[in-house]
């Protein structure tokens, strides 16, 4: 193939340009993200019980629900809340590669059987089924700069305006409102109802019968007389539009003809039609939309298309009101994929320098050069037909590639020198005299690379799809290098280098020949010391035993990771207060976080978006959240300002708040797979010993976890019990007194929940009209005693007189795992104490001290390292043993490979000592750095054993065979190696956005390939020879 391309340049030119047209149309359409969508489909059922308590919910809709999903394909695990405020949650979760529009359809199926059963009014609200994001895209915060508008009129303009648009743009999943839109609050008083003997069924009645749209028909309509000459529309009564319209809706005419109006008995105001939530932004009233990505769309194009809309809506909004983004996750994304852009610029300058250096020939370092944009944009098409995307990990792939790819072309170019200095041939004549001495070894190299990265693309799960981003990318790269090596590299040795004459010796002049001379005197050491190194095998042997004992004692002791944590430029604060505590308390609590975080930490935060009322451990008057917003990495070098560090500080100021309990923490690294970083535990009540008895395991386990000094943040994700005013109807004594169930149920959930009764128009949106007591007569037990029912004989009776009430306790949010009663059990490892996989072992034996019947299942994050950590050894072995099967078929022998082979824990080395001295986890990242340096490794190791076998065979003595080899190969190999570690050394050194990863990466790879190279140079000759010697390979075979 080599030599029909040396023939033909310009065919081969043409190969190359097309290739990288591909590759650059690749790019404008590929899309952009953080990471692939490595979170497993999950589908979400959501129902509402207004009402009702969370023990009620789970008894009459979650269990009812739950016992139908069966029969579902590759269902992984299922997950659901009951919350006191009457909402159920059951997020059912799939494998990894499941259509999630099929599981969509699958879930409906099932659902639809458990529908009729479950209560009307549940029936009535709707059971909704959708897909499921765990975590917010971003948040809009809208603010009134001049405070003309309060949080209540912010909320009702983003609802009336924005939130219905925002929902509409492509790649948006779903939305939430900090706030709610207005509606006609009515708020009854009782002392005047009763006054009146009238009941929130009577005035409810009456504003159904008068708050209506009639339609009256026309006047004239077909069929008509023959004579009619007029067609027109009758309207009558329409809906109410104003709070002085409300007032004038008539209760009753009293006997003396005096009318009771509804302002008689309550207060009527255009008030919130919620009041659960209040949000603020930087400390002033704002209304907050919070924006879930659709599952599978683009975060940046969905971004970039949220912020146009906002853009359009910017002239009309009301005079002041101004929109900020205190929380986003998309800069991250382009940052950090901007700093592997550039980090992929620095590898391929470095590399030139490097092939420049040894070289010293401009147009040979030309050659190598030119094969790098042609194979990288190659393998950007390659991506395109695979559908990934351009993200963090096929980034970090184009940057190992870059030193693996120039490679193969440096191999090419400096054979073709050597034989034209050697034997004073044309370029044309080495060019093809070498290309037949190196193919060979070429594909073999290839075949190597290949072979150490393909099982990476079988592994399922999470960890599966990281590892197919670099598998893909790696062996796209690597064929299209070993091509571009064999059709372009041929054609441009061949037409580009000037001829050498024969002898021609390496300057001595300048830098050039202070170098070439240092080199060579390197040189002659060097194969003074593998002389004396093969004159001892033995020793050397035992020596390469140590060194093999203590890669796996290495191996054990590194600490196990899942992902590298991020500085992503974002931190949340989940505010939990004591059971029963009021919104008035959670906002004293959320201003000293605004105080810490605005005054204390200006120099690292940026703006900070609070609200009170909801949190990711349930929602309730108790229940606050912060999103803090970091300043640009450019203005945060400093270690002090940096995510870990804010985050230590916040949580030493937050120990001291007594009223609340406090918790600062980072987002992790792929927020798809939850909100908070650390372990993520389910702990279940297997043998149904009760809520109290979960409770109590669930407090041990704390209490043990919290003791130990390798953890922090250890907390249930979820509410306390909280106190229940319980109120009990005595159905015979109000059997007695004449009063239906009906009318007794509806008038205590009128007053003291709230009744929505129907809608009205304000400013052209339909709004709804809500009935409730005033907030003065529901306050305390004895006003239970202020509201009446009246009974068949039109008698107002007191709720004194057929019902009593007690206190009594109940979980405001009880959840379910798989089928059984559970708590969620947050924590994460000490940073420089111990490792996330340390972090589950420890929790695991902390678990086996609880008593028989409670059982866990890790979910989230930790479901997925769970399943990575036990398959990695596996992967290694079958990376080893492929690279063993391509070496014995390419050399056709069971023999000569275990000399390549023994190179692959010399490597390892390098890597494992480069992670521990910088407290790096055996984690995704260096298992990918690890493969790389297993491949370059037996690489370095191929290039001499090909020579070595080559001079052998020609009928040279062994130990001669494998100095000839090392003498010809060394600069080859030392080349490559360099620029190799040059081409990653950006990473190690890279700060700002995604660091974290880099620098795992990177550092698993340098350490490795040093190692690799400089041990390997020595003991690969060794290995040949004690092989040869071992096996008894004859020379002519």
């Amino acid at each position: 193939m080599a030599r029909f391309f040396i023939d033909r340049p310009i065919f081969a030119w043409v190969l190359a340009i097309i290739v990288m047209l591909v590759g650059v149309l690749s790019i404008l359409t590929l899309p952009i993200a953080q990471y692939p969508t490595i979170a497993p489909p999950a589908i979400a059922i959501t129902a509402t019980y207004p009402g009702a308590s969370a023990k009620i919910l789970e008894d009459t809709v979650t269990q009812v629900i739950e016992q139908k999903m069966k029969g579902l394909d590759r269902l992984s695990y299922i997950a659901s809340t009951s919350e006191s405020n009457g909402s159920v949650t059951i997020t059912l979760t799939f494998e990894n590669g499941t259509d999630p529009d099929t599981a969509q359809v699958q879930v409906q199926n099932k659902l639809a059987l458990a529908t009729p059963l479950l209560p009307s009014q549940v029936q009535q609200q709707g059971v909704q089924v959708v897909k499921s994001s765990t975590n917010f895209l971003n948040i809009l915060a809208f603010t009134s700069e001049d405070g003309r508008m309060n949080g209540a009129d912010l909320s009702n303009y983003v609802s009336a305006n924005i939130q219905d648009a925002i929902g509409r743009v492509d790649g948006v999943g779903d939305t939430t409102l900090f706030g709610a839109q207005y509606a006609m609050r009515i708020w009854l008083d009782p002392d005047k109802l009763e006054n009146f003997s009238l009941t929130p069924l009577d005035v409810k009645d009456a504003i159904q019968a008068q708050n209506v749209q009639v339609s009256s028909g026309q006047l004239g309509a077909l069929p008509a007389s023959g004579n009619q000459q007029l067609n027109a529309t009758i309207t009558s009564q329409t809906q109410l539009r104003s709070a002085a319209e409300f007032e004038d809706i008539l209760l009753r005419t009293q006997t003396d003809g005096a009318q009771v109006r509804l302002r008689d008995v309550a207060r009527v105001e255009l008030g919130s039609e919620s009041y659960s939530n209040a949000s603020r932004f930087n400390g002033k009233p704002a209304a907050g939309l919070a924006i879930k990505l659709a599952p599978g769309a683009n975060a940046l194009d969905t971004v970039k298309a949220i912020d146009a809309r906002i853009e359009e809506f910017k002239p009309f909004f009301p005079q002041g009101v101004q929109v900020q983004k205190p929380y986003d996750t998309t800069p991250f994304v382009r940052i950090s994929i901007e700093e592997v852009v550039r980090t992929l610029v620095e590898a391929i300058v470095l590399v030139f320098l490097v092939m420049y250096l040894f070289l010293q020939n401009f147009r040979a370092t030309l050659i190598p050069t030119i094969a790098v944009p042609v194979v990288l944009l190659g393998t950007f098409g390659v991506l395109a037909v695979f559908g990934f995307s351009i993200n963090t990990l096929t980034m970090f792939a184009m940057v190992l590639a870059i030193g693996l790819l120039v490679d193969d072309a440096i191999v090419v170019v400096e054979n073709v020198e050597r034989v034209m200095s050697e034997e004073g041939l044309s370029p044309k004549e080495a060019t093809r005299k070498s290309m037949g001495q190196i193919t060979g070894a070429l594909v073999g190299v290839a075949l190597v690379l290949a072979a150490v990265f393909i099982p990476m693309a079988f592994f399922g799960g999470s960890t599966g799809v990281i590892y197919r981003q670099f598998s893909i990318t790696i062996v796209s790269a690597m064929v299209l290098s070993i091509l571009v090596a064999m059709i372009l590299t041929p054609a441009l040795c061949a037409t580009l280098l000037k001829p050498i004459d024969r002898g021609h010796e390496l300057t001595q002049r300048g830098f050039f020949g202070w170098f070439n001379r240092t080199f060579e005197r390197g040189s002659r050491h060097y194969q003074g010391g593998v002389n004396h190194m093969l004159s001892r095998p033995k020793r050397y042997m035992l020596i390469y035993a140590a060194l093999l004992i203590l890669v796996v004692g290495a191996f054990l002791k590194i600490p196990v990771g899942f992902l590298p944590d991020e500085d992503q430029g974002t931190l949340f604060a989940l505010i939990q207060l004591p059971p029963g505590a009021t919104a008035a308390r959670t906002n004293d609590a959320l201003k000293q976080v605004e105080q810490h975080f605005l005054v204390d930490e200006k120099e690292a935060v940026a703006g900070i978006f609070t609200v009170s009322g909801f949190s990711f451990a349930g929602n309730g008057q108790n229940t606050g959240l912060a999103f803090i917003k970091l300043r640009p990495w450019d203005e945060r070098r400093d270690e002090s300002l940096s995510v870990n560090s804010v985050t230590a500080r916040a949580w030493a100021y937050f120990a001291k708040v007594r009223d609340a309990q406090i918790i600062p923490f980072a987002p992790p690294a792929v927020s798809e797979l939850g909100n908070a970083t650390g372990f993520d535990l389910m702990l279940q009540d297997r043998a149904n010993l009760g809520h109290e008895a979960l409770m109590k395991a669930r407090n041990q386990l704390l209490g043990i976890l919290s003791k130990d000094p390798r953890l922090v943040a250890v907390r249930a994700n979820g509410q306390e019990d909280a106190p229940e005013f319980r109120l009990d109807i005595d159905h015979h004594k109000a059997g007695t007194l004449g009063l239906s169930m009906s009318d007794i149920n509806d008038t205590f959930s009128t007053a003291w929940g709230s009744t929505y009764v129907n809608d009205f128009l304000d400013q052209g949106r339909v709004k709804k009209v809500m009935l409730q007591g005033d907030a003065q007569f529901r306050m305390l037990p004895k006003d239970i005693g202020r509201w009446y029912v009246r009974n068949s004989a039109g008698t107002m009776v007191p709720f004194t007189a057929f019902a009593t009430a007690h206190w009594a306790s109940g979980s405001p949010k009880l959840e379910r795992y798989n089928g059984s009663p559970s708590v969620e059990i947050l924590g994460m490892a000490m940073p420089g104490k111990a490792s996330s996989g340390e972090a589950l072992a420890i929790v695991e034996d902390a678990m086996a001290q609880l008593p028989a019947g409670f059982g866990y299942e890790w979910t989230g994050l930790s479901l997925q390292e769970k399943a990575s950590t036990g398959r990695t050894g596996l992967l290694y072995g079958l990376s080893i043993l492929i690279v063993f099967l391509c070496l014995a078929a390419l050399y056709e022998s069971w023999a000569i490979p275990m000399s390549v082979i023994l190179v692959v824990p010399l490597g390892v080395l390098g890597a494992l000592v480069g992670a521990i001295l910088t407290w790096k986890m055996n984690d995704v990242y260096f298992q990918v750095g690890l493969l790389t340096t297993i491949g370059l490794a037996s690489k370095n190791a191929i290039l001499i054993v090909e020579f070595a076998k080559e001079i052998h065979e020609q009928g040279k003595g062994l130990i001669e065979a494998a100095l000839e080899a090392v003498r010809m190969r060394l600069r080859p190999i030392l080349m490559t190696s360099l620029a190799f570690i040059l081409g990653v050394l950006p990473m190690v050194l890279g700060s700002g956005a995604g660091a974290g990863a880099q620098h795992a990466l990177g550092t698993a790879v340098i350490g490795g390939m040093l190692s690799g190279t400089l041990l390997a140079i020595f003991f690969v000759p060794v290995f040949f020879v004690v092989v040869y010697k071992l096996f008894k390979i004859d020379a002519s075979s």
